[in-house]
């Protein structure tokens, strides 16, 4: 089976009618780019947006379409619904468009937990992916960079706790987070995505907190890493930290195995491991970094490979990836290319 990292559909085999709610977004225009660059069979275009954004033009590749309504959509009756508008709306018409005929890939939090229905990683659990699936929810981005590059340990070593701790680009929050840590770069007063001053700063806090004292986005992390592996055994635990950073989402994991690892074994899992490049060498300083490595490619970038001295069977990990790609876009696009062999 062709990587599905690299693996893309030519387009003489499929046709395919494409919606995209929440064409306008970061995230949303990162699913334009990405369909392109992987040459997705899309014949016809249907670019989604609110009310306030229906009837303005929109360019996806060669052409200008119009942007409509999702009521619009659903008439329009597209294969494949490509979901990055937030959880009320894919609530609201995720549905709707299913009970039109439509697969709906959904970028938000809405159907993640939801036990009908699957949360994918197409190179962790590509595998579960049916013709009958209406709606597929694709993970939490810092989710994603993390189930793909210890999957294969897990198979390996089996795990038995993960410990990650997060270092997340603005660039998951949206443009407004974006805007506002460049407007305080610039001296700029402008409105603000955060609470507190980005720039400069680090704000322990991603999403809102709950009743246990983590945040929302921890407890995704939590909950999705033992859905997508499929055991609900591993335990984790996570502090999520927003840092004034652009190119992507970093890691600190420390994971302990159910067995006993070979360091040498590790690298050589990882090297060869669909949707992972290994960035490793002390010695010359060479480690994965977001705008470096990471800024807008597919892959999930692991470095600092190295035993855990206090513990056995423990090992720590440093993962970098682009989160509006792998972390959002590319990982959507990668489920409807599974989904069009299946």
């Amino acid at each position: 089976m062709p990587d599905p990292a690299t693996f893309a559909l030519p387009a003489t085999k499929h046709t395919m009618k494409v919606a995209l709610v929440g064409a306008t977004g970061l995230v949303g225009t990162k699913m334009m780019e990405v369909l392109r660059e992987r040459n997705f069979p899309v014949t016809e275009f249907i670019p989604v947006a609110s009310e306030k954004s229906a009837g303005k033009q929109l360019e996806f590749g060669d052409k200008l379409y119009t942007i409509v309504t999702p009521q619009q959509a659903v008439e329009m009756r597209p294969d494949i619904a490509l979901f990055s508008a937030g959880g009320s709306a894919s609530l609201e018409w995720a549905p709707k468009f299913a009970e039109a005929g439509t697969i709906v890939i959904d970028n938000s939090s809405a159907w993640r937990m939801d036990p009908s229905k699957k949360l994918v990683v197409p190179e962790v659990n590509g595998h579960v992916l049916t013709a009958d699936d209406k709606i597929i929810a694709n993970p939490n981005c810092s989710t994603i960079q993390l189930v793909v590059a210890l999957e294969p340990l897990r198979k390996r070593y089996g795990i038995s706790r993960i410990v990650v701790s997060t270092y997340q680009s603005v660039t998951g929050t949206g443009k407004k987070a974006v805007d506002q840590l460049m407007n305080e770069r610039a001296g700029v007063e402008g409105e603000k995505a955060y609470a507190y001053t980005i720039d400069l700063n680090v704000i322990p806090q991603i999403d809102v907190f709950l009743d246990n004292a983590y945040t929302k986005e921890e407890m995704k992390m939590v909950n999705e890493t033992k859905k997508i592996m499929g055991d609900d055994s591993i335990r984790v635990t996570a502090t999520c930290v927003r840092i004034p950073v652009m190119g992507g989402h970093s890691e600190s994991v420390n994971v302990e195995f159910e067995q006993e690892f070979d360091l040498a074994e590790v690298r050589s899992l990882l090297e060869s491991a669909p949707g992972v490049t290994v960035i490793d060498n002390p010695a010359t300083q060479q480690y994965p970094m977001p705008l470096i490595h990471a800024n807008n490619h597919d892959a999930v970038f692991v470095g600092r490979i190295r035993r855990d001295e206090t513990q056995p069977r423990t090992l720590n990990l440093w993962i970098v990836s682009d989160n509006l790609r792998k972390g959002a876009a590319t990982n959507a696009v990668q489920i409807a290319e599974l989904l069009l062999k299946k």
